[in-house]
């Protein structure tokens, strides 16, 4: 019962902490705005300025290829959004407030996931709106809410690297050194190029990056074309696009709470 009442408590404070985070969208509507708008612009530009000179499997649509690794990417690119606003809180005082509230050490955390999370809905919602009107179309509806799914639960588990991160950093510019390393991380999977293509020990990193697994396991449930692959991660993309998500999540919450309850300690 105890366990309970707290995990109620923590849940409740969470969701009041998320509120607040809403709120500050729904007063400053253009950072949300923004948000949705920058993977379709980078979107378009992949599609009608570079696809031609991609290569992409034999007889694939261009935009049925791009479409699931840019999802994932746009999931990957939310980490560096969650470290800022962790930092901007922290450096502005709100998150030592916070801590003087008697409130649950996770509550702060879990409420800044869920607004997160919910913000990824959007933008992911804008997304797949973008890849409908260039042409791009799932299979099945059943495949299609499940890629969602697992592209919405490696945001989930990102969301938690961000938040450990920022708490880590707690200084706004060092999310520039996380959004530079973005890049290179994700393109250093399946997203755009195939990893048989890359040298050896290079094209088993991108195998095993988990945005690999995300994508290949969208490209699969959407039925949209891949690159495939002999190796064992390749061939069990949906399930390592679960438990990659998993372990991040576990290993993360953990940490951030840890650290959250602390700071300046």
């Amino acid at each position: 019962m105890i366990v309970q009442e707290r995990l109620r408590w923590a849940l409740a404070d969470g969701w009041t902490v998320a509120r607040r985070d809403l709120i500050h969208w729904a007063n400053q509507p253009m950072t949300v705005v923004f948000g949705i708008v920058f993977p379709i612009v980078i979107t378009l530009a992949f599609g009608y300025l570079f696809g031609g000179a991609v290569r992409v499997p034999e007889g694939a649509d261009y935009f049925a290829f791009l479409m699931p690794g840019m999802y994932g990417m746009t999931m990957l690119f939310g980490l560096s959004a969650t470290m800022i606003a962790v930092t901007t809180d922290a450096s502005k005082g709100v998150t030592d407030r916070f801590r003087s509230m008697p409130m649950a050490p996770s509550a702060v955390l879990i409420g800044r996931a869920i607004a997160d999370l919910l913000n990824s809905v959007l933008v992911l919602a804008g997304l797949l709106a973008c890849g409908l009107a260039v042409g791009w179309r799932p299979a099945t509806l059943p495949g299609a809410l499940g890629a969602v799914a697992l592209l919405l639960f490696l945001r989930f588990s990102l969301l938690w690297a961000g938040i450990y991160l920022g708490l880590r950093a707690r200084d706004p510019g060092a999310v520039v050194a996380v959004q530079t390393l973005e890049f290179p991380i994700g393109f250093l999977s399946n997203a755009f190029v195939a990893p048989d293509t890359m040298p050896g020990w290079l094209g088993t990193l991108s195998e095993w990056n988990p945005l690999s697994s995300t994508v290949a396991a969208a490209r699969e449930l959407f039925g949209n074309p891949g690159w495939g692959g002999d190796s064992w991660v390749a061939q069990h993309a949906i399930l390592m696009a679960v438990v990659w998500p998993v372990v991040i999540t576990v290993v993360f919450f953990v940490l951030s709470v840890r650290l959250y309850q602390h700071l300046d300690r």
